[in-house]
């Protein structure tokens, strides 16, 4: 049950990684000065996407600590 649950603690932080990458900065950032805020301009990705991925991320994250938790339970290192 331990194995199963660290593979899947894994595969939950590979994809938690995986979503925030995939989100659109709310902050121009250093990009900006160089040419990279000219995506606004010429268009980008639509807000039901941001929206879905925000929503995802929280999940992930939520659903992440809880089997975190279990696991260290279950290991009795807290």
């Amino acid at each position: 049950m331990i194995t199963a649950l660290e593979i899947v603690v894994t595969l939950l932080a590979l994809v938690l990684i995986g979503v925030v990458v995939a989100q659109k900065s709310k902050t121009q950032g250093m990009g900006a000065g160089f040419g990279g805020g000219a995506e606004d301009l010429f268009g980008s990705r639509a807000r039901g996407m941001d929206a879905f991925l925000s929503k995802v991320t929280i999940i992930v994250t939520i659903v992440f600590a809880i089997l975190t938790l279990l696991l260290g339970r279950l290991m009795h290192t807290f």
